[in-house]
């Protein structure tokens, strides 16, 4: 896993670096700028907006009494597409509006955190128990 990760903070800037000379040389130097400003930008305030959005959602689930653990997937999920919106680079630029569509980050949360099925049914690891106790003592 190491490895994995060596090899992609090697190779990912180097491709950013590629794709941005690639870029800079079809439309100028300048322009490559600005349309990097502007994905930072746009990207700021989808995941200002998608950040809120799912916050007001956990909000509604708690008052219902459920457990929000998806919502805080969703929300790490859009941390990590902010921090990819705010490297420059159009690849990183990719992965951060990818991870802002919401079927996208679902597919990753079931893919991270499948649900285990019994017979069809969604199953989890909370048993419901109601425990009596007898008060009564032999003497």
């Amino acid at each position: 896993m190491l490895k994995i990760f060596f090899l992609l903070f090697i190779t990912v800037p180097l491709l950013e670096l590629y794709l941005l000379i690639e870029v800079g040389s079809g439309i100028g130097g300048l322009s490559t700028i600005a349309l990097c400003l502007f994905t930072a930008a746009l990207g700021g305030l989808l995941i200002r907006w998608q950040g809120v959005n799912t916050l007001l959602d956990a909000q509604k689930s708690m008052a219902r009494g459920e457990i929000p653990a998806d919502h805080g997937f969703h929300g790490l999920l859009l941390a990590l597409a902010g921090l990819m919106l705010f490297l420059p680079g159009f690849i990183t630029d990719t992965i951060g509006f990818l991870l802002l569509i919401p079927p996208i980050r679902q597919l990753i949360i079931n893919r991270v955190m499948p649900i285990r099925q019994i017979g069809g049914q969604p199953q989890s690891d909370i048993i419901d128990v109601e425990i009596i106790r007898n008060e009564h003592h032999i003497r």
